[in-house]
């Protein structure tokens, strides 16, 4: 019912696997350990499926959810970027020359205003409320946005609320679809362990 009551700004989202082990250490090397060449072998592993191939080619931007310049600061690098150019490549590297090769990846794009709280340690509803007002479309790019088809990537989906802000903020400037790849994803609750 609460997904009538407020849909997905998502057209499509595409994850390679659950956020489970072994993924989830492996995310956190990739993550927060300065192990940014994790990407390469992420990024291997969501090529080599054909549902992804055909959502990313249908996609005029790919973009990757953006860090603040602070966060970015921080970490050294956004991995989320990474793991949108180490994509690109593999889409360069396999696809065959007679077929179109997706468009080049942009960060200049969609921008994050202000640091949020850390997402992971939050409730759905809190990391929505996190989020409100995080996100917003570059000056640069707002004249060219309206009618793209849009590829945002993440990491981790946990419970949507990172791509779900990101996607509206496109959406609202004029995107006229929002899609989403992920590395991983958080599995729905087992429907037999919750009864």
């Amino acid at each position: 019912m609460a997904c009538a009551d407020n849909p997905s700004p998502l057209a499509a989202c595409f994850a390679a696997v659950d956020y489970a082990y072994p993924w989830q250490g492996l995310i956190h090397r990739f993550k927060f350990a300065s192990q940014p060449a994790w990407a390469h072998w992420f990024a291997d592993m969501l090529w080599q499926q054909p549902a992804l191939r055909q959502l990313a080619s249908s996609c005029d931007w790919w973009l990757p959810i953006p860090l603040t310049g602070h966060r970015l600061g921080e970490r050294g690098y956004n991995q989320a970027w990474e793991l949108t150019k180490a994509l690109h490549r593999q889409a360069l590297h396999t696809t065959p020359t007679h077929k179109t090769i997706p468009n080049v990846p942009r960060h200049d794009v969609l921008l994050k205003l202000t640091d949020t709280s850390d997402q992971h340690a939050l409730n759905r509803s809190a990391r929505l409320a996190n989020l409100r007002a995080a996100y917003c479309v570059s000056p640069r790019a707002a004249d060219t946005l309206p009618g793209k088809s849009v590829l945002l990537f993440d990491d981790v989906m946990t419970t949507g609320a990172t791509l779900h802000a990101a996607a509206r903020t496109l959406l609202h400037a004029g995107a006229a679809q929002v899609s989403a790849v992920v590395f991983a994803r958080t599995p729905p609750p087992d429907v037999d362990s919750a009864e």
